[in-house]
């Protein structure tokens, strides 16, 4: 059975960051293969993960609908199907699959850019097919999603175990977290448990701020503190999977991450 982790909040709040740390831990202190999914356009998890990334699924998507639309402005194939008789299915499985990056312990795709202007609807539902079920021969998948949650839905039909919703000790921080924690209510999949992890916060956390935290419909989990080290790793562009076990960052996340049962 796979267990899939979401982490969503506004941009700058750290996710990126978080989403590298709980492959770290689950790649040390869990068995089964990680699968890591970039939902941000921006497309950096690979950076923190220390993986190159050459291919999206965002590149693919666009080639094929590409390939389709020269084919059917050259009087190609019927119903705008691909040369040399291959199902869209059958490319986007290939390509997927060739796009993936191999860590030791852990892989990664990409989605790359946003939709263009074009008709994305067959497209979208065939990705879907194709990132679900390669998602399955995973025990663990951890996806960094953009500011939003909207796009969760589109991309995946999974059931999602753990929503972590990041928030930087602000007030406009919560909000988003607040509003985010509410929006989850609205997708087209399940998310089991949400919770809220403050990020780059004093312990303990300061009486106003904890009093906004008290009101949100999501239990607080766990509160990361600024690390020296991992600012460091951050300048120098070193992988964050490689940070010491004694970091302070990584020893909360790994607390967080028992918490959870995990």
């Amino acid at each position: 059975m796979t267990t899939t982790i979401a982490l969503a909040g506004k941009g700058g709040v750290g996710k990126t960051t978080i989403a590298a740390l709980v492959i770290k831990y689950l790649s040390r202190s869990m068995d089964g293969a990680i699968l890591a999914i970039d939902a941000d356009p921006s497309s950096n998890l690979n950076m923190v993960l220390g993986l190159d990334l050459e291919w999206t699924v965002g590149d693919i998507r666009e080639d094929m609908l590409s390939q389709v639309q020269s084919s059917l402005t050259t009087g190609g194939a019927a119903m705008g199907s691909l040369p040399g008789g291959v199902s869209k299915r059958e490319y986007l499985d290939y390509q997927i699959r060739t796009s993936i990056s191999e860590g030791n312990h852990f892989d990664l795709i990409a989605m790359g850019r946003s939709e263009g202007p074009g008709c994305y609807c067959a497209v979208n539902h065939n990705l879907r097919e194709v990132v679900d079920t390669l998602s399955k021969n995973y025990r663990y998948v951890v996806i960094d999603n953009e500011a939003g949650m909207e796009h969760l839905s589109r991309r995946t039909t999974r059931d999602v175990d753990h929503m972590l919703i990041v928030s930087d000790p602000t007030q406009r921080g919560l909000v988003a977290a607040s509003r985010i924690a509410s929006f989850r209510n609205e997708l087209d999949i399940r998310i089991e448990n949400a919770y809220l992890i403050l990020n780059r916060a004093p312990k303990p956390v300061p009486a106003e701020l904890q009093d906004q935290i008290d009101k949100l419909e999501i239990p607080l989990l766990g509160v990361l503190p600024n690390d020296s080290e991992l600012t460091t790793y951050e300048f120098s562009g070193k992988p964050l999977v490689e940070l010491e076990d004694s970091s302070p960052i990584y020893q909360e996340v790994a607390e967080f991450m028992s918490q959870l049962g995990l």
